[in-house]
């Protein structure tokens, strides 16, 4: 079995080949840089080049591949790169897709969704027996974009988001990728419970010894602010509308899907605080 993951150096992709390569899977890891390159030899991966626009670069990377791992960046071009290595998959052969998507994309009314709708439904068309996963908002968020001045600044009020582990997602995505029985199914990737940032920020606080609180910020002001940082117009836009539905309780829902995947239950948000002190 041969797998090529792309993103394979964002948070999720990293977190595929940590699982696949640790089954001894032979993995091709898509690389945009030789930096990127010599972190996937690292972590097990065949490093391959890969340009979404360029037809001859995906027909090289995905010769000799039988699944799949389909992840495109956030991007206005989102849909229309994946929708080329869809089609690039379906000319070399390849025999199972595994998509992440996000939670809601059947939600049109965001922007989010219609990008992610829009490259399910051009698999669903291409023949190839592919899963959809369909994670929530990740705790690794909050690494990522840490607190300011002890504080996260967000305009997500009282709303619920039940945040999923990243590494739980890179388990499920193993899973779908290599066992039986998950084709044609969507997954929607969840933690154990549906929480508040200011719940986020009392857990971060334990586990970091360093108190740590949530602001909700106006709309106007988190706008202002993305602006600032240099984030284009379009992203704000998308990120906002994110914001609004798990401001509004839309991403409060809690699945079994990553035990249904991967036998383990999820990871709640305290473990993660624990794991990730260090980082925050």
């Amino acid at each position: 079995m041969v797998i090529l993951v792309t993103g394979a150096t964002g948070t999720i992709g990293s977190q595929v080949i940590k699982h696949l390569a640790g089954q001894g899977i032979r993995v091709k890891g898509a690389a945009h840089s030789p930096q990127k390159a010599d972190q996937l030899k690292k972590a097990g991966a065949e490093p391959v080049p890969l340009d979404f626009n360029n037809g001859d670069s995906l027909k090289s990377a995905l010769k000799g591949v039988d699944s799949l791992f389909s992840l495109t960046p956030l991007a206005p071009d989102m849909a229309d790169n994946a929708n080329r290595l869809t089609d690039a998959a379906k000319a070399a052969g390849v025999r199972r897709i595994v998509r992440l998507s996000a939670m809601g994309s059947e939600n049109k009314a965001i922007q989010l969704g219609r990008w992610h709708r829009a490259a399910e439904l051009h698999i669903e068309s291409s023949g190839i027996p592919y899963t959809f996963l369909q994670p929530n908002n990740f705790m690794q968020n909050f690494v990522h974009m840490p607190p300011i001045n002890g504080a996260y600044y967000l305009p997500l009020g009282s709303g619920r988001i039940s945040y999923v582990d990243a590494r739980d997602v890179g388990a499920a995505a193993a899973a779908a990728l290599t066992k039986d029985g998950h084709a044609g199914k969507a997954y929607t990737l969840t933690g154990p419970a549906a929480i508040t940032v200011a719940e986020v920020a009392a857990y971060i606080t334990k586990a970091c010894g360093k108190e740590i609180r949530h602001i909700d910020v106006p709309e106007e002001t988190a706008r202002s602010g993305m602006a600032q940082m240099g984030m284009p117009p379009w992203l704000i836009d998308a990120l906002m509308e994110l914001n609004g539905i798990g401001r509004a309780g839309h991403k409060s829902a809690v699945t079994g899907d990553v035990r249904l995947l991967t036998g383990k239950e999820p990871t709640p948000f305290e473990h993660f605080a624990r794991d990730c002190a260090a980082s925050i």
